[in-house]
């Protein structure tokens, strides 16, 4: 019986790993469609949410019915219900790519108001994010799942670069780049709170080996 929940519980591992490169797979290609124009990558981005939003379903399932049938408890416990938590976090972090691509629709058809620098760095930061966060996971590793909370700040200064210039340096000057304007102030919007929704995974990662709750406490850090 043991050896079967062992083996349970590599599946649920394998899930959550599918379901973190799903979603980084999303972010990646919405941001590549911004940057190429790319209005059927857009729109693939958005059709492939069903299948993450399925993979959720299929992996809310598996925890309930181990928690059920195994009523594990103590480290396996936290595991499986951190899991639970995590994959509500990839999901709604592939929301977001969606979101973006929503955005990229609507700039498709208009020239660039400007060369896209900060928010490609702002998403190569949330792709290293969810891959560190389900790796932390995955491994169990403390060290790598405070990495990634650390990681976020970096993020938050990025989205307000990208804030105050498109702000200061465009819609104050000229109104009428406002339509072109605000799709990209939502994009680093979007990309940032991807980074929020992995520091929550990071924050289920370090409670889940450590017992320990950081989340609105840094100084546990």
């Amino acid at each position: 019986m043991e050896r079967h929940f062992d083996e349970e519980l590599r599946e649920l591992h394998k899930d959550v790993l599918r379901m973190g490169i799903l979603a980084q797979e999303a972010i990646f290609k919405s941001i590549e469609a911004l940057k190429n124009r790319d209005k059927a990558q857009a729109q693939e981005v958005i059709s492939s949410d069903t299948k993450i939003d399925e993979l959720e379903l299929v992996i809310d399932e598996r925890c309930i019915d181990l928690i059920a049938r195994h009523q594990p408890m103590a480290g396996d416990l936290r595991f499986i219900t951190t899991g639970m938590k995590v994959n509500a976090e990839l999901e709604r972090i592939a929301d977001l790519a969606v979101d973006i691509c929503q955005r990229v629709l609507a700039l498709v058809d208009k020239p660039l108001l400007k060369p896209l620098i900060d928010i490609p760095k702002l998403s190569t930061i949330a792709q290293n994010m969810v891959r560190d966060a389900i790796d932390a996971f995955v491994n169990k590793d403390v060290g790598l799942a405070r990495k990634v909370v650390l990681t976020d700040s970096e993020a938050d200064k990025l989205r307000n670069l990208v804030q105050d210039e498109l702000i200061n340096d465009y819609m104050a000057k000229d109104a009428r780049t406002a339509d072109r304007a605000v799709p990209l102030l939502l994009i680093a919007r979007h990309l940032e709170r991807i980074c929020d929704h992995t520091t929550n995974i990071a924050e289920d990662v370090i409670y889940m080996v450590e017992a320990k709750v950081v989340k609105h406490h840094p100084e546990q850090l």
